[in-house]
């Protein structure tokens, strides 16, 4: 039997992931099902649009909350290991050389990523060249755009 995949996240992610679940369940899948119910009194279902978009919105609806159950279950919650090295759930700030600004990210699992918001996955170029480092060194991070040089100023 294969393994299930693990999901590193920090509790603050799961907890994130367990409200959105909540939501589709009890408040999405129902709208979906209102939408069903109104696109079927228009009749004729073979040229439906509203009948076939409610139903697509229902298979993602349903997909999503099969994929959130799943990360749920097999989360594995990121614990600080208190150290100074940069590691999953830590947030770094580092310096891009030789004259950047000062950039912080906080690295997570995939499952809680989002760059916008300063959380990038533990398997992105950076997160990958910053895990394991200390404050101070300098690190090559090997992007798709090429090789960018770092300094790591702080670790939180």
């Amino acid at each position: 039997m294969a393994q299930e995949k693990v999901y590193p996240m920090t509790q603050a992610g799961k907890e994130k992931l367990e409200q959105e679940l909540e939501y589709l369940k009890t408040v999405k899948r129902k709208e979906v099902v209102e939408r069903i119910k109104i696109a079927r009194s228009f009749g004729d279902l073979s040229e439906n649009s509203e009948y076939d978009s409610a139903k697509e919105e229902q298979a993602f609806v349903e997909g999503r909350i099969t994929t959130i159950e799943n990360m749920i279950r097999n989360a594995k919650i990121i614990e600080d290991d208190g150290t100074d090295t940069v590691s999953l759930g830590k947030s770094v700030t580092f310096v891009e050389l030789p004259d950047g600004e000062e950039e912080t990210y906080t690295i997570v699992g995939s499952a809680e990523a989002d760059p916008f918001e300063g959380k990038i996955s533990n398997d992105s170029p950076i997160a990958k060249s910053l895990i394991g480092k200390s404050v101070g060194e300098e690190v090559t991070v090997q992007t798709p755009g090429g090789d960018m040089r770092v300094k790591i100023i702080s670790i939180k």
